[in-house]
């Protein structure tokens, strides 16, 4: 895929979390700035947050609390806490947007295109047919429908 050259990112990407902690999952964890930090709910053992550059609308992430990159070392607990939600995030997502499908899945380890490969995370991205459609395939750019912020008060507003 072609990059393009994109300043303007560089501030949000400040801003947002990603350079003011040094590990995002566990500065947003501790963040009480929910709608800047676009944290959508918390449970005991984990987190539910909108993905500030989105594969698709709606794409959210699931982390647990505790630092960890090793999915084999999450306790029962937690992998019940994050699959309660993910159930949730679906649920949600289901509702409010009527996705024709979902891809959900863990990247673990950079070579598997994790991008914080430090603390493992989910992420639920809502599919819709023909939404991989000429301009990925041919003009290597995604577009999305929905801006962030309209979207994180819907989901949000969704969540209760």
């Amino acid at each position: 895929m072609n990059r393009i050259w994109a300043p303007w990112r560089s501030h949000d990407l400040m801003e947002a979390g990603y350079k003011k902690w040094d590990c995002l999952f566990c500065g947003l964890q501790t963040s009480e700035d929910y709608k800047s930090d676009l944290i959508i709910d918390k449970s005991d053992l984990c987190f539910t947050v909108m993905n500030l550059y989105p594969y698709n609308t709606g794409h959210l992430m699931v982390a647990p609390y505790r630092h960890t990159a090793l999915f084999e070392s999450l306790s029962p607990e937690e992998l019940a806490s994050m699959n309660a939600a993910l159930q949730k995030a679906v649920s949600v997502l289901k509702e409010i947007y009527n996705p024709d499908g979902f891809n959900i899945g863990l990247n673990l380890g950079k070579p598997a295109g994790a991008g914080v490969a430090d603390h493992l995370h989910y992420h639920i991205v809502p599919r819709w047919t023909g939404d991989s459609n000429f301009m990925t395939a041919i003009g290597d750019t995604r577009v999305i429908s929905v801006d962030v912020g309209s979207a994180y008060d819907k989901i949000k507003q969704a969540y209760g």
